[in-house]
């Protein structure tokens, strides 16, 4: 398991013929998510602690994003084990080839092209109109991803991207080394700037795997913003789209995975839905396992996606899914803190949220910051905000899970000293 860590162990340990597995751990999540990402290393070291290990090694898997997404195929063809194409997962994680090869085989895309970061006086791709978001082709979550309304937008977006993009992008850029790139992705690097016209309506997304050629598509979820901001608030399972409209992304999602040639592994694909136009977008593919949504499905299919990232990586064909968990719906949501950088001067006791925990049934608490910590020193924000606590919570209906939330918020108190 690269990256390894103790929340995800105790979701594994609940798997369905959990007594068949041992989980060894394969790096940590702050070697492969925090500071400087030096790729060569990194594989290097998970290399050398796989040739020293002594059993047997039958599966080589992970749920974290870049580089962990990329090592599991280099490290599972070395070692002879099932696993994703390395070429169909960098067609995916590269924003601006994965655009290219979904043109091919679907309509549902914005507007695209690159920008370059390196001119004094940036311009706006031939055909992409304002608002646009700007981002890197390759980052972690929402990192140096702004909103653009305007010409002065623009400038400034590309400063900030031209002071960051090389922490993902230069060893993303090892990475893509190692495949037969297309002329136009070789000469556009990994660590280049995306703009992309801005898709409009909610946001939902899919969940699913291919076995052997075969793309299903076994889940559909919504995503929710705050209110007037970018940032997520929650994501919800199942989705309350219409059936006609989670078809519609199913068959994209089909679609275009076939096209990208992934294989073997599970994936996730979000998109954004118009009720108004009845247009539907697909904002981005994700080619590795949704740890995140993991305990969503325990709550309302009585099992984690998890399995099927296991079984996959067995070589195994995933069992079917079905609805028999004890609620209905589950929610991952985010409490979050917009009103700028400041010092956390108090977190909610443990004691505190014990209690919120034991009065609200389906209800899991993680706090974020610690006390004395500067939020703008967090790892892995978005640019807009600053994620203070993430809170699972399962109910029987989309109301009962709103209340809770509003309860958690009431009961879970921060003090900041501003700055």
């Amino acid at each position: 398991m690269i990256g390894y860590d103790r929340d995800n162990a105790r979701i594994l340990g609940r798997l369905r013929d959990a007594e068949r597995y041992v989980f060894h751990g394969l790096l940590t999540p702050e070697e492969l998510q925090h500071g400087e990402i030096d790729i060569v290393a990194l594989v290097e070291k998970a290399q050398k602690q796989l040739d020293a290990f002594e059993g047997d090694i039958d599966a080589i898997v992970g749920y974290w994003d870049f580089p962990a997404a990329t090592m599991v195929p280099l490290l599972a063809e070395r070692y002879g084990l099932p696993h994703v194409p390395l070429e169909a997962v960098l067609k995916c994680e590269h924003k601006y080839w994965s655009r290219i090869e979904q043109r091919e085989v679907i309509d549902e895309i914005p507007n695209f092209g690159i920008v370059d970061l390196e001119t004094d006086r940036p311009v706006v791709p031939e055909g992409v109109g304002f608002p646009m978001w700007l981002k890197p082709v390759k980052s972690f979550s929402s990192e140096l991803a702004f909103h653009v309304a305007d010409e002065d937008d623009l400038a400034a977006a590309v400063a900030e991207l031209r002071e960051g993009i090389g922490r993902v992008g230069d060893p993303f850029d090892h990475v893509l080394g190692q495949v037969d790139l297309p002329l136009e992705i070789a000469d556009v690097g990994g660590a280049a700037c995306l703009a992309e016209e801005e898709l409009r309506g909610v946001q939902a997304a899919v969940e699913g795997y291919v076995y052997k050629g075969q793309v299903v598509v076994y889940a559909a979820l919504d995503s929710l913003d705050y209110p007037g901001h970018s940032s997520f608030l929650r994501h919800q399972y199942p989705s309350q789209l219409p059936e006609d409209v989670v078809e519609r992304m199913r068959n994209v999602a089909e679609r275009v995975m076939t096209r990208i040639g992934f294989d073997n592994a599970t994936f996730s694909i979000e998109f954004f839905y118009d009720p108004r136009s009845g247009k539907l977008g697909l904002l981005e593919i994700n080619p590795r396992h949704s740890q995140s949504h993991a305990e969503l499905f325990e709550f309302v299919d009585g099992v984690a996606n998890h399995d099927l990232m296991v079984r996959l990586g067995l070589g195994e064909r995933p069992e079917p899914r079905g609805g028999s968990g004890e609620y209905r719906i589950a929610g991952r949501c985010y409490l979050r803190r917009f009103s700028g950088d400041a010092l956390v001067t108090r977190v909610p006791a443990d004691t505190e949220i014990a209690a919120l925990e034991r009065q609200l049934s389906g209800t899991v608490i993680d706090v974020v910051p610690k006390a004395g910590e500067r939020l703008s020193d967090l790892p892995e924000q978005d640019s807009y905000s600053y994620e203070l606590a993430e809170i699972l919570i399962a109910a029987q209906s989309v109301h009962e899970l709103e209340e809770k939330y509003e309860r958690c918020v009431e009961g879970l108190r921060f003090e900041f000293d501003e700055p």
